[in-house]
């Protein structure tokens, strides 16, 4: 009976997987395949309209967002916070004394410009790639 179950049990969880795998249109699939060859395991979900890729490359963790046309919006590569840009750093010092940056990525737009994320409990705080204050927004 253990055995029926767990064997069930992963069965739904692959089939899970591969619905999420599934939800994305053809079109942003083709276009990370083209953009990120080799990787194998990726989870898709839609996100405001677009589809959020997520997977690892090496031992970074990372994740895309592309529109319905396969069109690339955004990246974001997972970062140690204390890689984070000095300025970036000493703003949360400032003005989230006492807080710790649980996590930390660097997201480059479709039109190349660079963006800081500092997650916080529940927030995320965002900076511009000089490290200037954008704004706050829910996790």
């Amino acid at each position: 009976m253990k055995k029926t179950l767990l064997v069930l049990g992963l069965f739904f969880a692959a089939t899970t997987f591969a619905q999420k795998k599934e939800n994305a249109p053809a079109a942003a699939k083709a276009a990370f395949a083209k953009a990120y060859p080799g990787v194998t395991r990726a989870v898709w979900e839609k996100e405001d309209g677009n589809y959020e890729v997520s997977f690892e490359m090496g031992s970074k963790k990372m994740s895309v967002i592309y529109d319905a046309k396969g069109v690339m919006k955004e990246s974001e590569e997972e970062m140690d916070p204390s890689k984070l840009p000095a300025s970036v750093s000493s703003y949360m010092s400032q003005h989230y004394k006492g807080i710790t940056i649980k996590g930390a990525a660097k997201i480059t737009k479709a039109d190349g410009s660079i963006n800081y994320e500092a997650a916080i409990k529940g927030k995320d705080v965002l900076f511009d790639a000089t490290g200037k204050f954008i704004k706050e927004a829910k996790d």
